[in-house]
């Protein structure tokens, strides 16, 4: 038996729930401020992107395209470099 399980058995079965909802508490407080570090990361990768031109890219032209059902540009959007 270790310190923490004789610490355990002393403090009762309160004590313990009030530790555990503790713990619980700091565990989700410590993922919504991960999330929302991501989330902040997302919205200036968004912002970097909407500031950027949309810049047609050549594809296939003549006969291929016009049998494949494709039209002569696409849409090219790069992730922003930060």
């Amino acid at each position: 038996m270790d310190l923490d399980d004789s610490k355990a058995e002393i403090a009762g079965p309160i004590e313990l729930v009030a530790d555990l909802s503790e713990i619980a508490a700091q565990c989700a407080a410590s993922n919504l401020l991960d999330f929302a570090a991501q989330l902040a990361g997302l919205a200036e990768d968004l912002k970097a992107l909407a500031a950027r031109p949309i810049e047609p890219v050549p594809t296939l032209t003549g006969r291929r395209s016009a049998e494949a059902g494709f039209s002569s540009i696409t849409l090219k959007i790069e992730p922003s470099r930060q």
